[in-house]
């Protein structure tokens, strides 16, 4: 029982490390070589894992040559356009002008309740509304809304508008993050001061969120029952 425990522990270690090495993408962003290299790797840990006559090394061992395959399939697409197109695929247009293509539908294999549904999601339930659709190489649908249904912008309003800049998080969960404050181009002593000001207490552990803009705006969410 014990050498099943240690050796999930090593297995589940190896593939967090070589999923973190691969990059931070989403399941569903994945390309298809890169979702291939996934599954595959899931399938290598979970043998090794239930059967524990199988040497670890049989299960490490190809789990990280994925990871070197991973990396040099990344290497290849990013230099490579040829490569790029035969290993990702290319984007597909399916819609064009406001016009469905039915050629394209049926070489991919898409129907058009695909279509419909994928367009409902991205708030297009009206298809008279799109101008152009773009099924991307990793599956998810672009979609361009005609010129007359598109968000009207502040710059088409000419509307003067601050940039308020990336806010910073400076406590979480009643802790003082110095990374942020540094970032900011604050320190603690600032953080306390508006935090009195503005009617808070000035004890970070009674804080659940605090976060700062640009402008030093602060956004204050005290802890329940604090």
């Amino acid at each position: 029982m014990l050498v099943v425990l240690i050796r999930t522990i090593i297995l589940f270690a190896a593939v967090v490390t070589v999923t973190r090495l691969m990059g931070k993408r989403e399941i569903g962003q994945l390309q298809p070589a890169e979702f291939v290299i996934a599954l595959m790797i899931s399938e290598l840990a979970a043998i090794p894992m239930q059967e524990t006559g199988i040497p670890l090394v049989n299960g490490l061992l190809p789990i990280f040559m994925l990871l070197v395959l991973q990396a040099t399939v990344s290497y290849v697409n990013l230099k490579s356009e040829k490569a790029r197109a035969l290993l990702s695929g290319k984007p597909n247009i399916l819609i064009k002008h406001g016009q469905i293509d039915e050629a394209e539908l049926f070489r991919l294999n898409y129907n058009i309740n695909d279509l419909l549904e994928q367009l409902r999601t991205k708030n297009f339930p009206d298809i008279s509304e799109v101008d152009y659709a773009i099924l991307e190489t990793n599956g998810d649908l672009s979609v361009l809304p005609k010129a007359q249904h598109r968000p009207v912008t502040v710059q088409d309003m000419n509307l003067p508008v601050a940039d308020k800049g990336l806010p910073v998080a400076l406590v979480l969960d009643g802790k003082v993050n110095a990374n942020s404050l540094k970032l900011a181009g604050k320190n603690k002593e600032w953080l306390l001061n508006q935090l009195r000001n503005q009617g808070f207490p000035a004890e970070p552990e009674r804080l659940f969120f605090v976060s700062c803009d640009a402008n030093g705006k602060l956004f204050v969410q005290p802890k329940r029952g604090k």
